[in-house]
Protein backbone atom coordinates (compact mmCIF):
# COMPACT_ATOMS: atom_id res chain seq x y z
CA UNK A 1 0.00 0.00 0.00
CA UNK A 2 0.94 3.31 -0.77
CA UNK A 3 1.26 6.22 1.65
CA UNK A 4 -0.58 9.03 0.36
CA UNK A 5 -0.11 11.15 3.73
CA UNK A 6 1.03 10.92 6.98
CA UNK A 7 -0.05 11.93 10.33
CA UNK A 8 2.16 15.28 10.57
CA UNK A 9 0.69 15.87 7.05
CA UNK A 10 -3.00 15.98 8.40
CA UNK A 11 -2.04 18.07 11.68
CA UNK A 12 -0.64 20.71 9.37
CA UNK A 13 -3.43 20.62 6.84
CA UNK A 14 -6.47 19.91 9.07
CA UNK A 15 -4.75 21.38 13.09
CA UNK A 16 -3.86 19.48 15.99
CA UNK A 17 -7.14 17.69 17.47
CA UNK A 18 -8.42 16.52 14.47
CA UNK A 19 -8.83 12.97 14.78
CA UNK A 20 -11.31 14.21 18.09
CA UNK A 21 -11.04 10.55 20.24
CA UNK A 22 -10.57 8.37 17.63
CA UNK A 23 -6.90 6.62 17.01
CA UNK A 24 -4.60 9.25 14.38
CA UNK A 25 -2.90 6.56 13.21
CA UNK A 26 -5.07 4.28 12.14
CA UNK A 27 -7.46 6.55 10.76
CA UNK A 28 -4.45 7.76 8.79
CA UNK A 29 -3.85 4.04 7.64
CA UNK A 30 -7.12 3.92 6.75
CA UNK A 31 -6.96 6.81 4.75
CA UNK A 32 -4.12 6.11 2.78
CA UNK A 33 -5.99 2.12 2.04
CA UNK A 34 -8.95 4.22 0.80
CA UNK A 35 -6.58 6.39 -1.54
CA UNK A 36 -5.30 3.25 -2.86
CA UNK A 37 -8.47 1.82 -3.93
CA UNK A 38 -9.78 5.28 -5.40
CA UNK A 39 -6.53 6.18 -7.29
CA UNK A 40 -6.22 4.67 -10.76
CA UNK A 41 -3.58 6.95 -12.16
CA UNK A 42 -0.68 7.54 -11.38
CA UNK A 43 0.31 10.39 -8.53
CA UNK A 44 3.68 12.28 -9.03
CA UNK A 45 6.18 12.48 -6.62
CA UNK A 46 5.84 14.48 -4.12
CA UNK A 47 2.38 13.79 -3.70
CA UNK A 48 0.00 16.52 -5.03
CA UNK A 49 -1.64 19.17 -2.48
CA UNK A 50 -5.12 17.90 -3.47
CA UNK A 51 -4.31 14.24 -2.88
CA UNK A 52 -2.71 15.15 0.54
CA UNK A 53 -5.88 17.42 1.32
CA UNK A 54 -8.26 14.33 0.32
CA UNK A 55 -6.25 12.23 2.57
CA UNK A 56 -6.76 14.31 5.27
CA UNK A 57 -10.82 14.67 5.03
CA UNK A 58 -10.89 10.92 4.28
CA UNK A 59 -8.80 10.37 7.98
CA UNK A 60 -10.46 12.99 9.65
CA UNK A 61 -14.19 10.99 8.72
CA UNK A 62 -12.25 7.38 9.48
CA UNK A 63 -11.03 8.75 12.92
CA UNK A 64 -14.77 9.54 13.05
CA UNK A 65 -16.11 6.02 12.63
CA UNK A 66 -17.43 7.30 9.23
CA UNK A 67 -15.19 5.33 6.63
CA UNK A 68 -15.00 1.31 6.48
CA UNK A 69 -17.95 1.40 8.55
CA UNK A 70 -19.86 -1.52 8.77
CA UNK A 71 -22.66 -1.91 6.14
CA UNK A 72 -25.37 -3.72 7.64
CA UNK A 73 -28.48 -2.27 5.96
CA UNK A 74 -30.72 -4.61 4.47
CA UNK A 75 -33.21 -4.08 1.50
CA UNK A 76 -35.72 -1.92 3.00
CA UNK A 77 -38.73 -0.62 1.54
CA UNK A 78 -40.63 2.56 3.27
CA UNK A 79 -43.68 3.80 2.11
CA UNK A 80 -45.92 7.10 3.72
CA UNK A 81 -48.87 8.09 2.64
CA UNK A 82 -50.04 11.35 4.05
CA UNK A 83 -53.46 11.95 2.08
CA UNK A 84 -52.78 12.47 -2.02
CA UNK A 85 -48.22 12.82 -1.20
CA UNK A 86 -47.02 9.40 -0.84
CA UNK A 87 -43.23 8.84 -0.55
CA UNK A 88 -40.96 6.04 -1.13
CA UNK A 89 -37.41 4.97 0.11
CA UNK A 90 -35.43 1.75 -0.83
CA UNK A 91 -31.93 1.14 -0.17
CA UNK A 92 -29.93 -1.81 -2.04
CA UNK A 93 -28.26 -3.99 0.14
CA UNK A 94 -24.79 -2.47 1.22
CA UNK A 95 -25.50 1.11 0.22
CA UNK A 96 -24.35 3.62 2.72
CA UNK A 97 -25.09 7.50 2.44
CA UNK A 98 -21.63 9.42 1.33
CA UNK A 99 -20.48 12.19 3.86
CA UNK A 100 -19.30 15.55 2.99
CA UNK A 101 -15.67 14.89 3.61
CA UNK A 102 -15.66 11.90 1.24
CA UNK A 103 -17.41 13.57 -1.26
CA UNK A 104 -15.01 16.76 -1.01
CA UNK A 105 -12.34 14.08 -1.14
CA UNK A 106 -13.43 12.59 -4.69
CA UNK A 107 -13.71 15.72 -5.88
CA UNK A 108 -10.23 16.68 -5.57
CA UNK A 109 -8.99 13.25 -6.46
CA UNK A 110 -10.69 13.65 -9.83
CA UNK A 111 -7.87 13.94 -12.18
CA UNK A 112 -6.12 10.84 -10.73
CA UNK A 113 -9.34 8.74 -10.53
CA UNK A 114 -10.81 9.33 -14.09
CA UNK A 115 -10.70 6.68 -16.75
CA UNK A 116 -7.53 6.45 -18.85
CA UNK A 117 -8.19 4.51 -21.76
CA UNK A 118 -11.08 6.31 -23.58
CA UNK A 119 -10.60 8.08 -26.65
CA UNK A 120 -12.52 9.88 -28.52
CA UNK A 121 -13.28 9.39 -32.00
CA UNK A 122 -14.69 11.72 -34.73
CA UNK A 123 -16.07 10.45 -38.51
CA UNK A 124 -14.29 11.83 -40.87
Amino acid sequence: MTDFITAADVNTLLGPGWAGGGDETLAVTMANAWLTAKITRPVPEPTPNEVKLAGAQIAKEAAAGRIFAAEDREVVSTSVTAGPVTTAKTFAKGSKPTTSGESFALALLAPWTRRTGTMMLRRV
